[in-house]
């Protein structure tokens, strides 16, 4: 039996519906899907704002990355309209104060320029290297599904994307106020956003379901799309716990 309100996907930096593609057939017994597109847009409260003002009044709500992180903005903005939230391969921090903040700002600025220089497409191969399992970096069908996805976006779109996730809000706040079925899982070798992280938005959210996804990197929804809708449709299937 499917939820009366509709199952909202967000994807994640330079992604679109093929992140999520793999797992919606997967998932249609259980919820009607629709994916959400951050357009051009620069901030993650923004882009909350967006999805919001084209969102039923109820739904339920999936985010995948910084994806999640919109998602954690939708619910400081609205909380009575998500009934339910899942956390994928995410984080919740503001951007690091000192060094390690500038490194940050500097590794995402230098993927930029090689997007600007050199093309998305190179960009994404460049990118994609620590983002998926090491032993699917062999597995040419996956690896160019991802780079295609990233290249179907513009310079100026990972530039707006990213500027969002350097000014990306303290979300501890959101997750203590969490008061629906909530979700937080990753993939085991996600090395973007590890598993540490996702135990520590956990211990902010304890009646949060923490769930592993296994042999995936930061892009499990795309690596093991079966394993990902499990956790899902358990997610689906559960009963408020807090």
């Amino acid at each position: 039996m499917k939820h009366p309100e509709p199952l909202l996907l967000v994807p994640g930096l330079m992604c679109n519906e093929a992140v999520w593609a793999p797992v919606m057939p997967l998932l249609a017994r259980a919820a009607t899907c629709q994916v959400v597109d951050h357009g051009a847009a620069n901030s993650l409260p923004q882009m909350a704002e967006q999805l919001l003002h084209h969102a039923p009044a109820r739904f339920a709500l999936a985010g995948h990355s910084m994806g999640a992180r919109v998602a954690l903005e939708v619910f400081r903005q609205a909380p009575e309209r998500v009934t339910r939230i899942a956390l994928l391969d995410t984080g919740y921090l503001p951007l690091a104060a000192g060094e390690a903040g500038e490194q940050e700002k500097n590794k995402r600025y230098q993927l930029l320029h090689v997007a600007r220089t050199q093309g998305v497409r190179s960009m994404a191969r460049v990118w994609v290297q620590g983002m998926v399992h090491p032993q699917r970096l062999s597995d040419m069908d996956l690896i160019e599904s991802i780079v295609h996805m990233f290249e179907r976006k513009t310079p100026e779109i990972f530039e707006a994307q990213i500027q969002a996730l350097l000014d990306r809000p303290d979300a501890r706040s959101v997750l203590q106020s969490l008061n629906v079925p909530t979700l937080i899982a990753c993939g085991d070798q996600d090395l973007w956003s590890p598993i540490s992280q996702h135990q520590a938005m956990q211990a902010l959210a304890p009646s949060a379901v923490f769930e592993i996804v296994t042999d995936a990197g930061h892009m499990a929804p795309m690596e093991q799309p079966q394993a990902v809708a499990d956790v899902l449709l358990r997610w689906l299937g559960s009963q408020a716990n807090v």
